[in-house]
């Protein structure tokens, strides 16, 4: 759906996308309406309709108007208080309804916060709640009875007197508890909270401006949205960056790999859960720009926040209704959690941060620049997170080839019936998505045992570096099976991937298969009508070669095709595969072979050397002393 209102393009001032500051406001206002249509009669909930999230009816609506409240502040303050369409009079009344009574069953109080198990969800939108508060804090708090004032801030302190999740909900509190210091309402209670948070975060931290998502090892988009978000934004509208410098350094890292993750076409690479939140991906990028903590020009940061707007909204994510839908392009319920409610989409209101930048701010007023995906083909290694960053100009498509985020909690088991496709894989990419459970694995390289494949749960990382023009990342695992026993003693999967241009050279040595066990690699997942090409070519270690099919697709295809390699495996073996994912807009011109693309291969001694054809240089994998290297040719 084209939501209505929309300005027309401007593509002088915005040659790749059209879009303008104009262009945020129109979609902000389109998506309110919509959502609004759906809200009970004081305005206290907005029941959207959709499939409930596992936290319940009544959370859902919490959910809907917090989340749109937060693109209505962004919407308001950005524009100085000007509110044309009377939001803040909306959200005031449901705010004044929804606290009145809180946990009764009635037409519009809130559900109570609670801790994490026993009905947590609520915690998550008193963060959008005090956010949306703390931005409009001229034109609706400090317009609220005192009373009203007395009930927002006790529903609120549920926030700080219970248990979060270990993760980046403890920013939760951390935000409440700001709001309720920054209207003179802090304690030694706000106090806690905040120290907690930032102490926490500390210990999080991992370099290169990426912080991992609680004790373990999850590194996705909530670094952006989330682990950056609030505390930066926190410390800007206190207008004390002195007392957090760190946050805004370390956001600057962040952009500096980050804003590498949005293919030439806007979108952000597929990878990670709640990526029904959409183009909040492109939140870090406005709030870089909208505090100065970026290394990104205004008009490549338009660029990219404009372009991730404008890839959703023209593949679905708006339906006929006006509702941001619950998936990806539109609906697909493999992208979804037990937690998505219909609701849930709208944490990509935080897309709308850049909102905060003026009308006269260079963010809207300089021409847009191309995206860093646009320029030269790079490749960047991300040791902190143990990722590494393709991408090709010659099609735009940005790959992430993952040895270092799983998602799984450091007290967890590692139990294949929690395999989360969006962590597991070897690699992700703009073009492409997982397959679903139930079908082939995409990207995955699996030990078979008793006709059952094992999965990568957690994932020990063994480097990450980056040259001019190549890259590498290793890590490894223990295959975890769904059938029979969990482990089998001794298995163990050491697994390399290289880079150079769209190639990708992927080395596994396998430890400890027993007798009569397989080996399968797969490569990427594409549909029949995408533009682009998927491909596998043996070069040690493997025997048969076909195409598997994903009939439930991903979420950019309804339907897959998967490349795939096997052989069987005995004890320590070593496999290795050229792989490649294209996408040449030359149609009529297909990629070079990849079976030209490597001119001779040598295993010795546990090692892997390959020499490549454009240039002579060559690669070499040692796992015995474990190394790669990359040795121009002479």
């Amino acid at each position: 759906m084209i939501l209505p209102g929309r300005p027309p393009e401007d593509r002088e001032l915005s040659p790749y996308t059209g879009y303008t500051r104009a262009h945020w406001e129109a979609v902000a206002d389109g998506l309110l309406q919509a959502a609004w249509r759906w809200a009970t009669p004081r305005g206290a909930l907005l029941d959207l309709p959709g499939r409930p999230s596992a936290s319940g009816v009544r959370s859902d609506g919490l959910e809907g108007y917090a989340r749109t409240f937060l693109a209505g502040a962004f919407r308001v303050a950005g524009g100085a208080g000007e509110d044309p369409h009377g939001w803040l009079e909306r959200y005031a009344d449901g705010l004044a309804a929804g606290t009145l009574t809180p946990g009764r069953e009635d037409a519009e109080s809130w559900p109570v916060i609670r801790d994490l198990h026993v009905q947590g969800q609520p915690m998550v939108e008193s963060a959008s709640v005090a956010l949306g508060l703390r931005l409009t804090r001229p034109w609706l708090w400090d317009h609220l009875d005192s009373a009203v004032q007395d009930r927002v801030e006790e529903w609120l302190r549920g926030a700080l007197r219970h248990l979060p999740a270990p993760n980046n909900w403890y920013l939760f509190p951390f935000t409440v508890a700001g709001f309720l210091e920054s209207v003179g309402r802090g304690d030694a209670e706000t106090a806690r909270v905040r120290r907690r948070a930032t102490d926490l975060l500390e210990g999080w931290y991992r370099g290169q401006g990426w912080y991992a998502d609680g004790d373990g090892r999850s590194f996705d988009h909530y670094n952006g949205w989330a682990l950056h978000l609030y505390p930066v934004l926190d410390a800007h509208l206190a207008d004390s960056f002195g007392r957090t410098a760190p946050h805004g350094e370390r956001l600057r890292a962040h952009l500096e790999g980050f804003s590498l993750l949005f293919g030439a076409d806007g979108a952000p690479v597929h990878f990670g859960r709640s990526l029904t939140y959409r183009f909040a991906a492109a939140s870090a990028v406005g709030l870089g720009a909208v505090t100065g903590h970026t290394p990104l020009t205004p008009g490549t940061s338009r660029r990219l926040l404009s372009g991730s707007l404008r890839y959703f909204l023209g593949r679905g994510a708006v339906g006929g209704d006006g509702l941001l839908s619950l998936g990806w392009h539109g609906p697909h319920e493999a992208t979804l959690q037990a937690y998505s409610g219909p609701a849930s989409p709208y944490w990509a209101s935080k897309a709308f941060v850049c909102l905060l930048a003026p009308a006269t701010h260079p963010l809207w007023t300089v021409t847009e620049e191309a995206a860093p995906s646009e320029g030269p083909d790079r490749v960047l290694a991300l040791s902190g997170p143990g990722l590494l960053v393709q991408s090709t100009r010659v099609d735009g498509i940005v790959r992430l080839h993952n040895h270092g985020s799983d998602h799984v909690g450091p007290d967890a088991a590692e139990a294949a019936a929690d395999e989360d496709p969006l962590y597991g894989r070897l690699a992700y990419s703009t073009r492409t998505g997982p397959t679903a459970r139930g079908n082939v694995r995409d990207n995955h390289l699996a030990v078979v045992v008793a006709g059952i494949r094992g999965v990568r749960r957690r994932i020990h990382p063994l480097g990450a570096g980056h040259g001019d023009g190549w890259g590498w990342a290793a890590s490894w695992h223990r295959p975890v099976f769904a059938g029979g026993p969990p482990m089998v003693p001794g298995l163990r999967v050491e697994s390399v991937t290289v880079v150079r241009g769209r190639h990708e050279l992927r080395v596994h040595r396998v430890q400890g298969a027993p007798d009569g066990a397989f080996v399968e690699e797969t490569g990427w997942a594409t549909g029949p009508a995408e533009p682009l090409l998927s491909a596998l070519h043996p070069l040690h270690g493997w025997g048969a070669q076909d195409e598997a099919r994903a009939p439930a697709g991903t979420a950019f295809t309804p339907w897959a095709r998967v490349p795939r390699l096997t052989s069987q495996a005995e004890g320590t073996g070593l496999y290795a595969a050229l792989a490649t994912l294209t996408g040449d807009p030359d149609r009529d011109r297909d990629p070079a072979p990849l079976a030209a693309v490597v001119t001779g291969v040598v295993v010795e001694d546990g090692s892997v050397e390959v020499w490549w054809a454009d240039d002579g240089s060559h690669t070499r994998i040692a796992f015995e002393t474990f190394c790669v290297e990359h040795v121009p040719k002479g």
